[in-house]
């Protein structure tokens, strides 16, 4: 009988998610000045370039700096406690596939925290004059992990 694969094969999902957040954050540092240019996509989306000191929504941005080094400390135990559940778990997909995007998302932020003292976010929804907190790729990957992993809870088996 052999072993089932350990939810370390689902790495490739934060990797890709690290990657696509890393790439399109370097493409809106290069074309964007922030808080300057604003190109509009839809009735609703724009592409910006804001730099966020806080957390999710800006929460702690207007501290003056403890944040970062316990926003990187906060993501870094994260990521051991996310890399130990998917060593121990296998055969649960959607929650693998969560835990994956939340780990690349998070690790995706720290590179931002590390490298500028800010994370970088640019996707910018809106209605009307109202605008959600501007995001970015790994928020992506964190909130659609968060998501998975809720789903996981009401339909995994018990």
């Amino acid at each position: 009988m052999t072993r089932p694969e350990s939810g370390l094969a689902w790495l490739w999902l934060a990797a890709l998610t690290l990657v696509l957040d890393q790439v399109t954050k370097l493409a809106v540092i290069a074309k964007l000045a922030p808080y300057q240019d604003v190109v509009p996509l839809t009735g609703f989306f724009n592409l910006v370039h804001v730099h966020n000191t806080g957390a999710a929504f800006s929460l702690f941005a207007d501290q003056p700096g403890w944040q970062r080094f316990f926003f990187i400390g906060l993501a870094l135990v994260a990521a051991v406690v996310i890399l130990d559940l998917l060593r121990k778990v296998s055969g649960r997909a959607r929650f693998c596939a969560g835990l994956s995007l939340i780990l690349g998302g998070a690790i995706g932020n720290v590179v931002d925290r590390v490298q500028y003292g800010h994370v970088v976010d640019f996707l910018d929804v809106y209605v009307g004059a109202w605008h959600w907190p501007a995001f970015n790729v790994a928020d992506s990957g964190i909130t659609v992990g968060a998501a998975m992993l809720i789903l996981d809870a009401f339909l995994g088996k018990k």
